[in-house]
């Protein structure tokens, strides 16, 4: 009996050491398709019940069952998503990630990881997301991906050639970081003073600001729409929002995000989608819940799985 235990830890510990070593990716699928930390994490945490049920024995790619797994689940989650987020209170955003901490989040191609690429991501079907996260932020081939999603190579193909086009039908020119982060900075600057001029040289005509506060008072319900309405808003909320906050800089999603107190213990998390044509999008995150799985990212790379 003593002997057999022995060779069950064993295994187990095997099993933990290669899930473990998975763990970084089989996150990034499920987060990537479905714009939430903490529903990623409950994926991963089910892959890892599924992985200690499994007969091992028979599992020729760890790598490729573990991430059927995932993108299965994944799937099954994102279809149910859909319902909820139409019952949402207010604008919708992706739960950021502090790529700071744990740079293995952003490690396979980071563009894809980007708040305002996983809101276009949001666009196309759960099938479709899936085979182009695979594809293009993983890089799976094609027929490994059939076999993920059970589908025939060319339909595979179909599918992310779809979600391509209207991915960059959609996409605005991306800048790279030092840009963003300058541009954050001016917005910052201007925003603190209500400099109505400031502000009008650094939005696109377009420009969007989101509050995402699911339902929180003091988070505004719908999106402002144009340069004029929200110079307008920001200016008239500056001597409200900004007098003596202590703000912190922050990695979100691979790039520069302000950290801003929001009265004794609140915070709002802010971050921009720009190109070169100016600060296309506001995003900002006030939904506690997000804002704590924000904080919660910090260590998740340092944690292991539960073997409960």
């Amino acid at each position: 009996m003593r002997a057999e235990s022995l060779e069950q830890v064993d295994t187990l510990e095997e099993a933990a050491s290669a899930f473990v070593a998975l763990r970084p990716r089989l996150f990034g699928i499920a987060y990537r398709m479905l714009g939430s930390a903490a529903e990623a994490e409950d994926i991963v945490q089910e892959a890892w019940l599924r992985w200690q049920n499994t007969d091992r024995s028979t599992v020729e790619n760890p790598s490729a069952f573990l991430a059927q797994i995932t993108t299965r689940l994944a799937i099954n989650v994102a279809q149910s998503a859909r319902a909820r987020r139409e019952a949402y209170i207010g604008p919708w955003l992706p739960e950021p990630v502090d790529t700071s901490s744990d740079p293995t989040v952003g490690a396979e191609r980071g563009e894809a990881l980007e708040l305002a690429f996983l809101l276009l991501l949001e666009r196309l079907t759960p099938t479709e997301r899936a085979a182009y996260v695979l594809r293009e932020a993983f890089v799976y081939p094609y027929a490994q991906i059939a076999d993920i999603l059970q589908l025939s190579p060319v339909n595979v193909r179909q599918l992310v050639s779809r979600a391509r086009k209207h991915v960059s039908a959609a996409r605005r020119e991306p800048i790279d970081k030092i840009e963003h982060r300058r541009l954050l900075t001016a917005f910052v600057t201007a925003a603190q003073t209500g400099n109505v001029a400031a502000l009008e040289s650094l939005f696109a005509a377009d420009v969007v600001s989101s509050s995402d506060g699911g339902g929180v008072r003091g988070a505004a319900r719908f999106p402002l729409v144009g340069s004029a309405r929200v110079v307008k808003f920001i200016a008239a909320f500056a001597p409200r929002f900004w007098p003596g906050a202590d703000f912190t800089w922050v990695e979100a999603n691979g790039q520069a995000g302000v950290l801003v107190p929001r009265g004794r213990t609140g915070v709002t998390l802010l971050t921009i989608e720009a190109s070169p044509q100016g600060i296309h999008h506001l995003m900002w995150l006030v939904n506690p819940a997000k804002l704590d799985a924000f904080t919660r990212s910090r260590s998740r790379g340092r944690h292991t799985p539960d073997r409960g």
